[in-house]
């Protein structure tokens, strides 16, 4: 099996990928592309949350040429998302894009590839060759009786072959599909014959809730067999939650470090303040604290300092009052709407 410090090296703007390189996280943007500061603004955002290379529609030549503006006031990678028009492909490098996604399936003739391919060559702009469950060509439908994992590994390395056979091994595969467990088997029988670093995703996962949970078991299974390069999380809803759930899958399988987990239980009668809104308020407050730390988020103040006792540090409400705890041996006493602020300040002299 080709895991993931195997692969190819492949460099994307300023970001490596492949070859035992850290997992990079990406997401997508859902702005109009064409319209440039709309699309950087977002960007801004998503970078700030934590995105590492990013990716946008490129539906019209104006969206091509918008790439260009964008790129000047970015600080990752710009990946341009192309369908059907291989000329936006071309038009998409040529203003700069950082790597172009394409379904060579559905560009056109081999001549079309070809230009894309040359195009690629010229600039050194790695492709993702891109096949989702929903496309997969028809003889390769009736040649396995359906859309199965065996007929996306095949159509995916039929393209990669085809592209090799141009003179170009720039490249990036990706096999999405909205069934969970079709995704990890093709994963897994792809990482068999593929040396170029896997975007991994679960392509159309839904809503927040069932994006997240279907996203999780789907990239948890592939990322924890060692395969996969670089993850989007795809969600129905604002791309900064994508960065989110990226981030804590990785620091829960872990692959990464960095950041503060926080952890909370899930309350029960003994409960008497709102912890639900506090630990809510807890998760966004730490957000911009670099630390990498667990804080515990806790209902009572019976079963509150032992359950906390693996957190750095966490806080359990009583009535009216709570109890700031470290290392499971109770600080101090504070009331109620103090809490949130006296964690707050104990995060912020962490290290002093």
């Amino acid at each position: 099996m080709m895991k993931r410090s195997a692969t190819k090296r492949v460099q994307i703007g300023n970001v490596w990928i492949g070859g035992g390189a850290p997992i990079a996280i990406q997401s997508m943007t859902n702005t109009r592309t064409e319209d440039a500061e709309a699309t950087i603004a977002q960007i801004l955002s998503l970078e700030k949350a934590g995105c590492e290379i990013i990716r946008c529609a490129v539906p019209t030549e104006e969206a091509a040429k918008s790439i260009r503006r964008i790129k000047e006031k970015i600080h990752i990678p710009l990946v341009a998302d192309i369908h059907f028009d291989y000329r936006l492909a071309i038009a998409a490098i040529e203003n700069g894009a950082d790597k172009i996604r394409i379904n060579p399936g559905n560009i056109g003739d081999e001549s079309r590839v070809r230009a894309v391919v040359e195009k690629a060559k010229e600039y050194g702009v790695p492709i993702r060759v891109g096949v989702n469950s929903g496309s997969l060509e028809k003889v390769l439908v009736e040649k396995y009786g359906g859309v199965t994992a065996e007929g996306l590994v095949e159509s995916a390395m039929d393209k990669v072959r085809m592209i090799e056979r141009m003179g170009y091994d720039n490249l990036v595969v990706s096999i999405k599909s909205s069934d969970v467990m079709m995704c990890v088997k093709a994963h897994e029988l792809i990482a068999e014959e593929c040396p170029y670093p896997l975007h991994v995703g679960i392509t159309e996962s839904g809503t927040l809730l069932a994006g997240n949970i279907k996203s999780s078991i789907g990239l948890g299974l592939i990322l924890n067999q060692g395969i996969g390069d670089t993850i989007r999380v795809s969600l129905t809803g604002d791309p900064a939650e994508e960065i989110k759930s990226a981030k804590l899958i990785l620091r829960t399988l872990g692959l990464r470090k960095g950041g503060i987990e926080v952890v909370s239980c899930p309350t029960c009668g003994r409960t008497k303040i709102d912890l639900i809104g506090l630990a809510n308020q807890v998760e966004e407050m730490v957000q911009d604290i670099p630390l990498d730390i667990k804080v515990a988020v806790m209902g009572c103040v019976v079963n509150g300092p032992g359950e906390a006792k693996e957190a750095d540090i966490g806080i359990a409400g009583g009535i009216g009052e709570g109890l700031l705890i470290k290392k499971g041996e109770i600080v101090k006493k504070v009331k109620e709407d103090q809490l949130l602020e006296t964690l707050r300040q104990e995060l912020l002299h962490w290290n002093e």
